[in-house]
Protein backbone atom coordinates (compact mmCIF):
# COMPACT_ATOMS: atom_id res chain seq x y z
CA UNK A 1 0.00 0.00 0.00
CA UNK A 2 1.21 3.70 -0.70
CA UNK A 3 2.34 5.34 2.08
CA UNK A 4 0.06 8.46 3.00
CA UNK A 5 2.50 11.64 3.46
CA UNK A 6 2.86 13.15 7.00
CA UNK A 7 2.18 16.56 5.69
CA UNK A 8 0.15 17.83 2.72
CA UNK A 9 0.67 20.80 0.89
CA UNK A 10 -2.01 23.01 -1.96
CA UNK A 11 -2.54 25.87 -3.61
CA UNK A 12 -5.73 27.33 -3.82
CA UNK A 13 -6.19 30.60 -4.79
CA UNK A 14 -4.63 33.14 -2.61
CA UNK A 15 -3.70 30.87 -0.29
CA UNK A 16 -0.80 28.27 0.74
CA UNK A 17 -2.97 25.20 2.26
CA UNK A 18 -0.70 22.77 4.84
CA UNK A 19 -2.39 20.11 6.22
CA UNK A 20 -0.71 17.72 8.97
CA UNK A 21 -1.47 14.38 8.28
CA UNK A 22 -0.81 11.76 10.51
CA UNK A 23 -4.90 11.33 12.19
CA UNK A 24 -3.53 8.00 13.58
CA UNK A 25 -0.70 9.74 15.68
CA UNK A 26 -2.90 12.92 16.68
CA UNK A 27 -1.28 14.93 13.98
CA UNK A 28 2.37 14.57 15.87
CA UNK A 29 4.80 16.47 14.28
CA UNK A 30 7.80 14.40 13.00
CA UNK A 31 10.94 16.18 12.04
CA UNK A 32 10.04 15.33 8.46
CA UNK A 33 6.71 17.87 8.91
CA UNK A 34 9.11 19.98 10.80
CA UNK A 35 11.34 20.54 7.40
CA UNK A 36 9.00 20.23 4.86
CA UNK A 37 6.70 22.80 6.52
CA UNK A 38 10.23 24.99 6.95
CA UNK A 39 11.13 24.90 3.31
CA UNK A 40 6.62 25.18 1.80
CA UNK A 41 6.83 28.24 3.65
CA UNK A 42 10.52 29.73 2.64
CA UNK A 43 8.78 29.03 -1.05
CA UNK A 44 5.49 30.95 -0.76
CA UNK A 45 7.38 33.73 1.62
CA UNK A 46 8.89 34.43 -1.88
CA UNK A 47 5.42 34.06 -4.09
CA UNK A 48 3.64 36.74 -4.61
CA UNK A 49 0.95 34.64 -5.48
CA UNK A 50 0.51 33.58 -2.30
CA UNK A 51 -0.80 36.30 0.13
CA UNK A 52 -1.59 34.31 3.22
CA UNK A 53 -1.00 30.43 4.60
CA UNK A 54 -3.63 27.97 6.17
CA UNK A 55 -2.99 25.25 8.46
CA UNK A 56 -5.24 22.42 9.93
CA UNK A 57 -5.03 19.34 11.13
CA UNK A 58 -6.34 16.10 9.45
CA UNK A 59 -8.74 13.20 11.14
CA UNK A 60 -10.92 15.30 13.07
CA UNK A 61 -9.79 14.74 16.85
CA UNK A 62 -6.46 16.54 16.90
CA UNK A 63 -4.85 19.53 15.23
CA UNK A 64 -1.64 17.97 16.53
CA UNK A 65 -1.30 16.64 19.93
CA UNK A 66 2.39 17.43 20.64
CA UNK A 67 5.89 16.51 18.55
CA UNK A 68 6.94 12.85 17.95
CA UNK A 69 9.12 12.18 20.64
CA UNK A 70 9.57 8.40 20.51
CA UNK A 71 11.96 8.79 18.01
CA UNK A 72 14.19 11.45 19.84
CA UNK A 73 13.29 9.51 23.02
CA UNK A 74 15.10 6.62 21.17
CA UNK A 75 18.17 8.27 19.98
CA UNK A 76 18.38 9.87 23.56
CA UNK A 77 17.99 7.23 25.81
CA UNK A 78 20.61 4.90 23.32
CA UNK A 79 23.28 7.87 24.03
CA UNK A 80 22.55 9.71 20.30
CA UNK A 81 21.86 13.09 22.04
CA UNK A 82 23.49 14.83 19.23
CA UNK A 83 21.25 13.48 17.40
CA UNK A 84 18.11 13.73 19.27
CA UNK A 85 18.79 17.94 19.17
CA UNK A 86 18.34 17.92 15.44
CA UNK A 87 15.04 17.62 15.94
CA UNK A 88 14.51 20.41 18.35
CA UNK A 89 16.75 22.54 17.06
CA UNK A 90 15.08 22.94 13.37
CA UNK A 91 11.84 22.81 14.96
CA UNK A 92 12.65 25.66 17.18
CA UNK A 93 13.98 27.56 13.78
CA UNK A 94 10.67 26.40 12.50
CA UNK A 95 8.41 27.99 15.35
CA UNK A 96 10.85 31.49 14.85
CA UNK A 97 10.07 31.99 11.51
CA UNK A 98 6.37 31.55 12.18
CA UNK A 99 7.18 33.94 14.63
CA UNK A 100 7.96 36.13 12.00
CA UNK A 101 6.02 35.01 8.76
CA UNK A 102 5.63 38.25 6.69
CA UNK A 103 2.11 37.42 5.34
CA UNK A 104 -0.65 35.92 7.12
CA UNK A 105 -0.33 32.78 8.28
CA UNK A 106 -4.17 31.03 9.96
CA UNK A 107 -4.10 28.02 11.99
CA UNK A 108 -7.96 26.53 12.36
CA UNK A 109 -7.51 24.26 15.36
CA UNK A 110 -10.27 22.55 16.02
CA UNK A 111 -9.73 19.57 18.39
CA UNK A 112 -6.38 19.10 20.64
CA UNK A 113 -3.50 21.17 20.56
CA UNK A 114 -0.23 20.62 22.57
CA UNK A 115 3.38 20.93 22.55
CA UNK A 116 4.96 20.71 19.34
CA UNK A 117 0.93 21.49 17.40
CA UNK A 118 1.15 25.02 19.46
CA UNK A 119 4.87 25.66 18.76
CA UNK A 120 3.11 25.54 14.45
CA UNK A 121 0.12 27.27 15.26
CA UNK A 122 0.02 29.92 18.32
CA UNK A 123 3.06 32.21 16.78
CA UNK A 124 0.95 32.51 13.67
CA UNK A 125 -1.25 35.83 13.13
CA UNK A 126 -4.43 34.44 13.60
CA UNK A 127 -5.55 31.31 15.66
CA UNK A 128 -8.65 29.94 15.23
CA UNK A 129 -10.29 27.84 17.64
CA UNK A 130 -13.44 25.49 17.17
CA UNK A 131 -15.82 23.65 19.68
CA UNK A 132 -13.84 21.14 20.33
CA UNK A 133 -10.51 23.25 20.76
CA UNK A 134 -8.57 21.98 23.77
CA UNK A 135 -4.87 23.17 24.39
CA UNK A 136 -2.34 22.50 26.70
CA UNK A 137 1.34 22.13 27.30
CA UNK A 138 1.78 19.04 29.96
CA UNK A 139 5.39 18.39 29.40
CA UNK A 140 5.88 18.75 33.21
CA UNK A 141 4.80 15.26 33.53
CA UNK A 142 6.83 13.86 31.05
CA UNK A 143 9.79 15.44 33.09
CA UNK A 144 10.23 17.74 30.11
CA UNK A 145 9.53 21.73 29.57
CA UNK A 146 6.87 23.78 28.41
CA UNK A 147 8.96 24.35 24.76
CA UNK A 148 8.18 25.25 21.26
CA UNK A 149 8.21 28.81 22.20
CA UNK A 150 6.39 28.86 25.77
CA UNK A 151 8.64 31.21 27.21
CA UNK A 152 7.73 33.67 25.41
CA UNK A 153 3.28 32.88 25.12
CA UNK A 154 2.83 31.70 28.43
CA UNK A 155 4.45 34.53 30.52
CA UNK A 156 2.22 37.04 28.20
CA UNK A 157 -1.18 35.93 29.02
CA UNK A 158 -3.15 37.63 31.63
CA UNK A 159 -1.48 37.68 35.21
CA UNK A 160 0.26 34.40 36.28
CA UNK A 161 -2.84 32.30 34.35
CA UNK A 162 1.02 31.22 31.63
CA UNK A 163 2.21 29.80 35.23
CA UNK A 164 -0.49 27.76 35.93
CA UNK A 165 -0.74 26.09 32.98
CA UNK A 166 2.85 25.66 33.24
CA UNK A 167 2.71 23.96 36.48
CA UNK A 168 -0.64 21.89 35.99
CA UNK A 169 -0.72 21.38 32.82
CA UNK A 170 -4.28 22.50 32.86
CA UNK A 171 -6.46 22.28 29.42
CA UNK A 172 -8.26 25.14 28.03
CA UNK A 173 -10.89 25.46 25.85
CA UNK A 174 -11.66 27.82 23.57
CA UNK A 175 -13.70 30.39 25.47
CA UNK A 176 -10.69 30.23 27.95
CA UNK A 177 -8.08 30.10 24.70
CA UNK A 178 -9.49 33.66 23.49
CA UNK A 179 -9.41 35.30 27.02
CA UNK A 180 -5.80 34.18 27.50
CA UNK A 181 -4.71 35.14 23.77
CA UNK A 182 -3.56 31.54 23.00
CA UNK A 183 -6.53 32.09 19.75
CA UNK A 184 -7.04 35.09 18.27
CA UNK A 185 -11.08 33.87 17.14
CA UNK A 186 -13.86 31.52 18.09
CA UNK A 187 -15.74 30.44 15.23
CA UNK A 188 -18.47 27.48 14.86
CA UNK A 189 -16.86 24.23 14.04
CA UNK A 190 -19.65 23.51 11.40
CA UNK A 191 -18.57 26.59 9.59
CA UNK A 192 -14.84 25.99 8.95
CA UNK A 193 -15.01 24.23 5.97
CA UNK A 194 -16.76 27.50 4.52
CA UNK A 195 -14.01 30.02 6.46
CA UNK A 196 -11.22 27.44 4.79
CA UNK A 197 -12.79 28.46 1.18
CA UNK A 198 -13.29 32.15 1.96
CA UNK A 199 -9.92 32.63 3.09
CA UNK A 200 -9.05 31.25 -0.11
CA UNK A 201 -10.00 34.28 -2.30
CA UNK A 202 -8.39 37.89 -1.84
CA UNK A 203 -10.77 38.94 0.68
CA UNK A 204 -8.84 40.21 3.36
CA UNK A 205 -7.95 37.68 6.16
CA UNK A 206 -8.91 40.14 9.07
CA UNK A 207 -12.29 41.02 7.69
CA UNK A 208 -13.40 37.33 6.88
CA UNK A 209 -12.53 36.51 10.24
CA UNK A 210 -14.77 39.22 11.87
CA UNK A 211 -17.57 37.62 9.79
CA UNK A 212 -17.19 34.62 10.98
CA UNK A 213 -16.42 35.12 14.46
CA UNK A 214 -19.04 34.42 17.41
CA UNK A 215 -19.03 36.24 20.86
CA UNK A 216 -17.40 34.37 23.50
CA UNK A 217 -18.71 33.49 26.88
CA UNK A 218 -18.32 30.92 29.93
CA UNK A 219 -14.55 30.82 30.12
CA UNK A 220 -13.42 29.40 32.98
CA UNK A 221 -10.35 30.94 32.91
CA UNK A 222 -12.26 34.52 33.79
CA UNK A 223 -13.72 33.07 37.31
CA UNK A 224 -10.62 30.92 38.10
CA UNK A 225 -8.26 34.30 37.01
CA UNK A 226 -8.55 36.00 40.26
CA UNK A 227 -7.74 32.80 42.32
CA UNK A 228 -4.58 32.00 39.63
CA UNK A 229 -3.32 35.38 40.32
CA UNK A 230 -3.49 35.23 44.56
CA UNK A 231 -2.16 31.75 44.15
CA UNK A 232 0.34 31.42 41.56
CA UNK A 233 2.67 34.84 42.19
CA UNK A 234 5.11 32.84 44.22
CA UNK A 235 8.99 33.28 43.24
CA UNK A 236 9.32 29.34 43.97
CA UNK A 237 7.65 26.13 43.62
CA UNK A 238 7.50 25.90 47.50
CA UNK A 239 6.02 29.34 47.83
CA UNK A 240 3.14 28.28 44.99
CA UNK A 241 2.24 25.20 46.91
CA UNK A 242 2.39 26.97 50.26
CA UNK A 243 -0.11 29.41 49.38
CA UNK A 244 -2.35 26.74 47.56
CA UNK A 245 -2.13 24.43 50.97
CA UNK A 246 -2.94 27.38 52.93
CA UNK A 247 -6.32 27.88 50.88
CA UNK A 248 -6.82 24.31 51.05
CA UNK A 249 -7.40 24.40 54.37
CA UNK A 250 -9.18 27.49 54.71
CA UNK A 251 -11.91 25.74 52.04
CA UNK A 252 -14.54 26.87 49.82
CA UNK A 253 -14.48 27.54 46.79
CA UNK A 254 -11.31 28.85 46.37
CA UNK A 255 -9.88 25.50 48.57
CA UNK A 256 -11.54 23.05 46.44
CA UNK A 257 -9.75 24.34 43.60
CA UNK A 258 -6.29 25.08 45.02
CA UNK A 259 -6.38 21.40 46.67
CA UNK A 260 -6.79 20.14 43.13
CA UNK A 261 -3.87 22.25 41.52
CA UNK A 262 -1.55 21.38 44.94
CA UNK A 263 -2.49 17.53 43.93
CA UNK A 264 -1.74 18.04 40.32
CA UNK A 265 1.29 19.41 40.92
CA UNK A 266 3.12 17.28 43.34
CA UNK A 267 2.65 14.13 40.86
CA UNK A 268 5.37 16.54 38.31
CA UNK A 269 8.93 15.92 38.33
CA UNK A 270 10.44 18.21 40.62
CA UNK A 271 13.17 19.68 38.47
CA UNK A 272 10.58 20.23 35.41
CA UNK A 273 8.71 22.65 38.10
CA UNK A 274 11.61 24.69 38.95
CA UNK A 275 12.10 24.77 35.44
CA UNK A 276 9.09 25.68 34.28
CA UNK A 277 8.50 28.53 36.92
CA UNK A 278 12.16 29.92 35.75
CA UNK A 279 10.85 30.28 32.67
CA UNK A 280 7.78 31.86 32.87
CA UNK A 281 9.50 34.40 35.49
CA UNK A 282 12.67 34.85 32.60
CA UNK A 283 10.39 35.15 29.71
CA UNK A 284 8.58 38.50 30.47
CA UNK A 285 12.00 39.82 29.88
CA UNK A 286 13.28 38.03 26.93
CA UNK A 287 12.92 38.63 23.21
CA UNK A 288 11.33 36.21 21.31
CA UNK A 289 15.11 35.00 19.91
CA UNK A 290 15.85 35.16 23.17
CA UNK A 291 13.13 32.36 24.44
CA UNK A 292 14.05 30.27 21.63
CA UNK A 293 17.59 30.22 22.64
CA UNK A 294 17.24 29.75 25.99
CA UNK A 295 14.59 26.51 25.18
CA UNK A 296 17.24 25.04 23.57
CA UNK A 297 20.01 25.48 26.24
CA UNK A 298 17.14 23.65 28.48
CA UNK A 299 16.58 21.11 25.59
CA UNK A 300 20.32 20.18 25.42
CA UNK A 301 20.60 19.38 29.03
CA UNK A 302 17.09 17.77 29.95
CA UNK A 303 18.41 15.07 27.64
CA UNK A 304 21.34 14.10 29.01
CA UNK A 305 19.57 14.17 32.06
CA UNK A 306 17.20 11.33 33.84
CA UNK A 307 13.50 12.60 34.05
CA UNK A 308 12.49 12.94 30.54
CA UNK A 309 13.19 9.00 29.53
CA UNK A 310 11.54 8.12 33.31
CA UNK A 311 8.21 10.18 32.05
CA UNK A 312 7.91 9.00 28.94
CA UNK A 313 8.72 5.49 29.77
CA UNK A 314 5.68 5.91 32.50
CA UNK A 315 3.78 7.44 30.27
CA UNK A 316 4.19 3.85 27.77
CA UNK A 317 4.28 1.04 30.28
CA UNK A 318 3.11 1.95 34.08
CA UNK A 319 1.81 5.28 34.59
CA UNK A 320 4.13 5.26 37.56
CA UNK A 321 7.38 8.10 36.89
CA UNK A 322 10.28 8.32 39.61
CA UNK A 323 11.68 11.05 39.05
CA UNK A 324 15.21 12.09 40.02
CA UNK A 325 15.82 13.79 42.15
CA UNK A 326 12.18 13.39 43.83
CA UNK A 327 11.50 16.39 45.68
CA UNK A 328 11.41 19.96 45.32
CA UNK A 329 13.94 20.46 47.99
CA UNK A 330 16.33 18.26 46.17
CA UNK A 331 16.50 20.62 43.50
CA UNK A 332 19.08 23.48 44.12
CA UNK A 333 19.35 27.03 42.57
CA UNK A 334 22.25 25.94 40.88
CA UNK A 335 20.33 22.31 39.30
CA UNK A 336 18.50 25.05 37.64
CA UNK A 337 20.98 27.30 36.77
CA UNK A 338 22.86 25.18 34.63
CA UNK A 339 20.15 24.45 32.52
CA UNK A 340 19.53 28.35 31.26
CA UNK A 341 23.76 28.52 30.90
CA UNK A 342 25.16 29.00 27.79
CA UNK A 343 26.10 25.96 25.21
CA UNK A 344 29.59 25.63 25.01
CA UNK A 345 29.08 23.62 21.23
CA UNK A 346 27.16 26.15 20.05
CA UNK A 347 23.93 28.34 20.32
CA UNK A 348 20.40 27.45 18.93
CA UNK A 349 20.75 29.70 15.18
CA UNK A 350 17.48 31.30 14.44
CA UNK A 351 16.15 32.46 10.91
Amino acid sequence: MAVEPEILFDRRGAAGLVTLNRPQALNAVTLVMVRELRAQLDAWRDDPAVTRVIIAGAGGRAFSAGGDLRQVYELGRSGRQAEALIYWREEYALNTAIKHYPKPYIALIDGIVMGGGVGVSVHGSHRVAGERFLFAMPEVGIGFFPDVGATWFLPRMPGEVGTYCALTGERLDAADGVMTKAVTHRIASAKFAELREALCTAVPVDALLSAFAQPVQGAKMAIQHGMIDRLFKGSQVEDILAALDEATAAGGDEGAFAGICAETIRKKSPTSLKLALAQMRAGKGLSFGACMQTEFRIVSRIIRGHDFYEGVRAVIIDKAPKWRPSTLAEVSPSDVDRHFAPLAGGELDLP
